[in-house]
C-alpha cells in the first residue's frame, strides 16, 4: 500500500478555499454567496489553519468540503446558470432591438423555487419554530422601508403581510409572555408549541437613506428571499392549529395596496396598524387553546406534589391569569403615542383598544365613549378629561404585563415622573450588579427598607433646612436653664451652702454609719453557697463591645498573595485559560463597580435637586407671607 504524501490526508483534504469551490461549481461569487445562504453553508475555521491551507501561510476563507459537495447535487445551481443565459440572450436582444423576441423571453424567466430547501432545514415544525428569532426581526425591519432600488416595493409589502399574520396568531392564541422597550425597539417573547420565539419591533422613523459601505441590501434581501417562504409555511401551520382561516380576510379599507399607497409611507403604514384591530374568521365557534390548557391542568393534578410539579402548576396558573390580564379594559390611544405595540400588547390579553378615527383608519370607538377604563397619554396636560378614566402614560402597559398584574395607576399618571423599566429578559439572581428596584421586585420585604432609605434621607434634609429654627429655639432654652441655675443656687447659699452642715444632716449621716455596720454583720453570717452565687451574678452582666478596625491594606495583601498561590498551582498548559478567566472577573468587576457609581451620582442629583426645590418653595413661601404683611 502506497504512502500518502503530504497535504492528501487529514485536515488538508477536509476543507476548501472559496476559490476552489467556485472552479469546482463553476459559478460567480454574487451566486454562490447565494447559494450559501439559501442552503446555510457557512465558512468554518479549522483547527491548524496552515495544516488545512496545505502550508501556506496566509489567511484564506474556507468551507468543509462536504458542504461543497453537497451543493454540487443542489437543482438551484442550474437555475443560477440560467440566469446567466438568460441575460446575455435579453442583452443581445435588446442590442439588436429584437423587441418580439424579447418579450417572449422575459415570459420564460427562470424562477427559484426555495419549497424544497425550507423542508430539508427544517425538516419537523419545532426546528423551524427554533430558528424563527431572526426570521421575524429581519422581516420586522424590511416591512418598514419605502421602495429601494435593491428593495422593491412588493417585497417589503410582502414582508407586511406575513408579519401582520403572525402577529394576529400571536393576538388570537395569547401567547405573548415578555416585552420590553429599548433604544433598538420593541422586544416580544412569545411562547409558541413550548418553544419562545424572541423579535424586535423597530421603531418607526422616517427612513434615512444608507450608504452601500454601511449596509449591503442585497445580501439581505437574499435572507430575506428565503426568510419570507419559511414564515409562509409557519404561518400556515399555526393558522390551522388554531381552526383559523388562512390567508386571514382583512376590510377592503385596509391592506389594498395600489399606486396611492404604496407611494405613501404614512398610509402604508397606517393600513398595518388598522389591520391589527380586527378579528379573524374562525373556522370553528370553540375556543381549543384554553380546553388544551385546562386538560394541562387535570394531568398535573394527577401527578405527585414533588416540587417541580409544583412549580408547574403555580407557572400554569400565572399563564392563565396572564392571558386574560386586560379583560373587560376598554383603552383609548391618543395621537401621539406609538400604536402598533400597544395594539399588540392590549388585544393580546384581552383588552379593546381604539384611537381618533378622524386621523388613522381603524378605530372601533371614539373618545367620548363613557366606557372607556383607560386612556394613553404621553404628553403633561390634556384640555377635556372624563372621571371616569384612568390617564396613564404607556409605560404602565409594558410594566403591568411584565410583572403580570394590574399594577397602580397613580405612578403613571400624566407629568409623573415614571419608575425605572426594568427588564424581564435578565437573569434575576445573576452575579453582577442588580438595582434596588429590581431587587424589591424578587422580595417585597426590600420595598420597605427602600422607603425607609428615602424617608431617612428626606429627614436629614429637613434637618438642613430647619438648622437655623432650631438654633434660634437651643439658644433661649440655653437662656432659661441659665437664669434658674442661678436662682438655685442662690437659695441654696441662704439655706446653708456647701461648708455649713446642719443639725439634721448630722443626724441622718449618723443613722447611715449605723445601717452600715448591720450590713457588714449580716455579709458575716452568709453561707459559702449565697457568696458563690453573688459573686456569679456580678460576673453575668453586659460589656460595651470594641470597635474592630478592618485593615483594608491587610486585606488586599492577602488577596493577593492567594492569587499568586493559585496562579502557581496552574498547570503551564493551562495559564491561557486562567488568565483568560481572571480577566472576565477583572471587567465583570470593573462594570460592577461602574454602574455603582452611576447609580450614587444619580441618587445624589436627585437629592439635590429636591434640596433644591424645597428651598424655593419656601423661599416662594417666605416671600409671599411677606407681601401678605405688607398688604396687611
Amino acid at each position: 500500500m502506497r504512502r500518502p504524501k503530504k497535504y492528501e490526508s487529514g485536515e488538508a483534504t477536509q476543507y476548501i478555499s472559496r476559490r476552489a469551490a467556485l472552479r469546482r461549481l463553476q459559478l460567480s461569487l454574487n451566486d454562490f454567496r447565494r447559494l450559501c445562504i439559501l442552503k446555510g453553508v457557512y465558512p468554518r475555521e479549522p483547527k491548524h489553519r496552515r495544516r488545512a491551507q496545505k502550508g501556506s501561510s496566509e489567511i484564506k476563507i474556507l468551507y468543509h468540503a462536504k458542504d461543497i459537495r453537497f451543493l454540487l447535487h443542489e437543482s438551484i445551481v442550474w437555475t443560477l446558470r440560467d440566469y446567466k443565459i438568460f441575460a446575455k440572450k435579453t442583452g443581445r436582444d435588446r442590442a439588436i432591438k429584437d423587441f418580439r423576441n424579447l418579450k417572449r423571453r422575459l415570459a420564460l424567466f427562470p424562477e427559484i423555487k426555495l419549497d424544497h430547501i425550507v423542508k430539508e432545514r427544517y425538516p419537523t415544525f419545532i426546528d423551524a419554530l427554533k430558528d424563527l428569532d431572526d426570521c421575524l426581526t429581519l422581516l420586522f425591519l424590511f416591512s418598514t422601508f419605502p421602495s429601494l432600488h435593491l428593495i422593491p416595493r412588493e417585497q417589503s409589502a410582502l414582508c407586511r403581510r406575513l408579519t401582520i399574520e403572525f402577529l394576529h396568531y400571536v393576538i388570537a392564541s395569547k401567547s405573548l409572555r415578555k416585552v420590553f422597550i429599548s433604544i433598538k425597539g420593541y422586544y416580544f417573547q412569545a411562547e409558541i408549541k413550548g418553544q419562545k420565539v424572541t423579535w424586535i419591533v423597530p421603531h418607526y422613523y422616517p427612513f434615512k437613506p444608507q450608504s452601500r459601505q454601511d449596509v449591503d441590501f442585497k445580501v439581505m434581501s437574499i435572507f430575506v428571499e428565503f426568510y419570507t417562504i419559511m414564515l409562509g409555511f409557519v404561518n400556515f401551520r399555526l393558522f390551522h392549529g388554531l381552526n383559523l382561516a388562512y390567508p386571514p380576510q382583512f376590510p377592503s379599507s385596509v391592506l389594498q395596496d395600489n399606486s396611492e399607497t404604496l407611494q405613501d409611507e404614512s398610509s402604508f403604514v397606517s393600513d398595518r396598524i388598522a389591520a391589527l384591530n380586527f378579528e379573524l374568521l374562525r373556522t370553528d365557534k370553540l375556543m381549543e387553546d384554553e380546553e388544551d390548557l385546562d386538560i394541562d391542568m387535570e394531568l398535573l393534578e394527577q401527578d405527585g406534589d414533588s416540587k417541580r410539579i409544583i412549580k408547574m402548576k403555580q407557572e400554569a396558573q400565572e399563564v392563565a391569569r396572564l392571558r386574560t390580564l386586560f379583560k373587560g379594559l376598554k383603552f383609548f390611544i391618543n395621537r401621539e403615542v406609538p400604536r402598533e405595540p400597544l395594539i399588540i400588547l392590549i388585544r393580546s390579553f384581552g383588552g379593546k383598544v381604539s384611537w381618533d378615527a378622524s386621523v388613522f383608519a381603524g378605530a372601533t370607538f371614539d373618545e367620548s365613549d363613557e366606557t372607556i377604563t383607560h386612556q394613553i397619554v404621553d404628553r403633561p396636560t390634556l384640555s377635556t378629561q372624563y372621571i371616569s378614566r384612568d390617564y396613564i402614560q404607556p409605560q404602565w402597559v409594558f410594566d403591568c404585563i411584565n410583572q403580570r398584574q394590574l399594577l397602580p395607576t397613580n405612578k403613571y399618571f400624566m407629568g409623573e415622573k415614571l419608575p425605572p423599566h426594568l427588564s424581564p429578559f435578565v437573569d434575576s439572581k445573576r452575579e453582577t450588579y442588580i438595582p434596588p428596584e429590581e431587587k424589591a421586585l424578587h422580595d417585597p420585604s426590600l420595598i420597605e427598607t427602600h422607603e425607609q432609605s428615602d424617608d431617612d434621607d428626606n429627614d436629614s434634609d429637613g434637618q438642613a433646612d430647619n438648622q437655623e429654627e432650631e438654633e434660634i429655639e437651643q439658644q433661649l432654652l440655653d437662656a432659661q436653664l441659665q437664669r434658674a441655675y442661678q436662682q438655685e443656687t442662690a437659695e441654696y447659699k441662704k439655706y446653708g451652702g456647701p461648708d455649713g452642715v446642719n443639725e439634721d444632716e448630722e443626724d441622718s449621716v449618723d443613722d447611715d454609719e449605723e445601717d452600715d455596720e448591720e450590713d457588714e454583720d449580716d455579709e458575716e453570717q452568709l453561707d459559702d453557697k449565697t457568696k458563690r452565687s453573688l459573686q456569679e451574678k456580678q460576673k453575668m452582666k453586659v460589656e460595651s463591645g470594641k470597635v474592630h478596625k478592618v485593615n483594608k491594606r491587610q486585606l488586599r495583601k492577602a488577596e493577593v498573595d492567594e492569587h499568586r498561590l493559585q496562579a502557581r498551582m496552574v498547570k503551564p498548559r493551562h495559564r491561557n485559560l486562567f488568565r483568560k478567566l481572571i480577566r472576565e472577573k477583572q471587567t465583570k468587576e470593573k462594570e460592577e463597580w461602574l454602574l455603582r457609581k452611576k447609580r450614587r451620582n444619580i441618587d445624589a442629583d436627585a437629592k439635590e435637586a429636591k434640596k433644591t426645590a424645597k428651598r424655593e418653595a419656601k423661599k416662594a413661601a417666605a416671600e409671599a407671607a411677606a407681601k401678605a404683611l405688607k398688604m396687611a
